[in-house]
């Protein structure tokens, strides 16, 4: 008896999981690779998503390399409109592989060093070179000479200081690549000028108001805080916060710690020249913002004649080159201008960050209890120090 073989079902009968290509050269795609690649596309469901994976096919290939065509000419290439040109390369400029700089064009992630120092070469006299790690830092005349900001200069001689951002040109300003601000006063609407044109902003001693920028600062609550207690135990009652203006810090850290070791405390905020009239008023606890504002405090109570700390016990948090003005928590400027540095280099690498630095404590001799506490006085203070340190 002879068998007829049934007819064999064509690739296309056959279900998807058994299917094969016979063309030479081809393999057949497992169903899970399919299925892979399926959802892939699904998550790419923008057009201009779809086109940044292009352009970093092209750059990982090095089809694209060095500064980038124009975007009317890569919008041709890759058959786009403008918009989802602009789109696709922010996205690959905020992960970091390419860097885009109003004036100057898009360029590969490192390429854009070569292309700065050929430029030099043709700038004319009086006008900025661009350079890839050209840093502007913004500061006052008092801050310029501070030992943080000759440490940040050093690390990087193309490093320029201005103290006022009002009259600087774009053409100016496309030269830097990142911006580093210590000036409590710079227009906000400058340093967000700064993020849109993709330059690195790094705000010190002052807290971001807007996401894409890094900051750096001494965390001077924590160190008001401790340095409250610890007066408070010691019996002060009459507490003064010597902060520059528009500062808060302070004041809100010493009136915190009293609602826990001392209620019945005050604490009156004052700028540095004020603290002789305060303790003249009665106050007996100084605590500073800033080792400038310490020192003045200082010279000016020793010279109306206060005993530090017999009359008025003085302290303060900040940071500087290690020659203390009183007792407190300092940062060095070597420790500041490291986390600088640092902030920069993560903001070119990663997302936005703030780097607090608690700094450690140094005892000069300026703080201790009130002379002629009373018995009575001394033992309630104890039981609450004995309160506190059971909670």
């Amino acid at each position: 008896m002879t068998t007829t073989p049934s007819p064999q079902p064509s690739p296309s009968q056959l279900p998807q999981s058994q299917a094969r290509v016979d063309a030479p050269g081809q393999a057949s795609l497992p169903s899970q690779s399919r299925s892979s690649q399926t959802d892939g596309d699904a998550r790419l469901s923008y057009k201009f998503q779809r086109l940044r994976e292009k352009l970093r096919q092209a750059i990982a290939s090095g089809e694209l390399s060095g500064k980038l065509p124009g975007e009317r000419q890569l919008a041709r290439r890759f058959r786009v409109n403008a918009k989802t040109l602009s789109k696709a390369l922010t996205d690959l400029a905020a992960e970091g592989l390419l860097e885009r700089s109003i004036g100057r064009g898009t360029f590969v992630k490192g390429a854009s060093s070569d292309a700065s120092s050929d430029s030099a070469a043709s700038t004319t006299a009086g006008t900025a070179a661009p350079a890839a790690e050209r840093w502007l830092l913004v500061c006052d005349p008092i801050q310029a000479r501070s030992e943080v900001v000759r440490k940040i200069t050093a690390a990087n001689p193309l490093a320029q200081v201005v103290h006022d951002t009002r009259q600087l040109r774009p053409s100016f300003l496309s030269a830097f690549r990142a911006v580093i601000d210590f000036g409590a006063d710079t227009p906000v609407s400058f340093l967000r000028d700064m993020v849109v044109r993709n330059v690195a902003v790094v705000l010190v001693g002052r807290e971001p108001t807007t996401y894409s920028m890094n900051a750096v600062l001494v965390d001077r609550t924590l160190g008001a805080s401790v340095l409250a207690r610890d007066m408070m135990l010691d019996g002060h009652r009459r507490f003064v916060a010597v902060e520059r203006r528009g500062s808060t810090y302070i004041t809100s850290a010493i009136r915190k710690a009293a609602q826990r070791y001392a209620p019945d405390a005050s604490v009156d905020p004052v700028y540095p020249e004020e603290a002789v009239g305060a303790v003249e008023q009665g106050a007996t606890a100084l605590i500073c913002d800033s080792t400038e504002s310490a020192a003045r405090a200082r010279a000016d109570l020793e010279k109306a004649g206060f005993a530090i700390p017999g009359q008025v016990s003085l302290a303060a948090i900040g940071s500087g080159d290690g020659d203390w003005p009183c007792s407190g928590y300092y940062v060095l400027a070597e420790q500041k201008a490291q986390a600088v540095l640092q902030a920069l280099h993560e903001a070119t690498s990663r997302r936005p960050t703030t780097l607090w630095l608690t700094g450690s404590y140094y005892d000069a001799n300026t703080t201790g209890p009130i002379e002629g506490l009373s018995s009575a006085s001394t033992a309630s203070v104890q039981s609450h120090a004995g309160v506190a340190a059971m909670r």
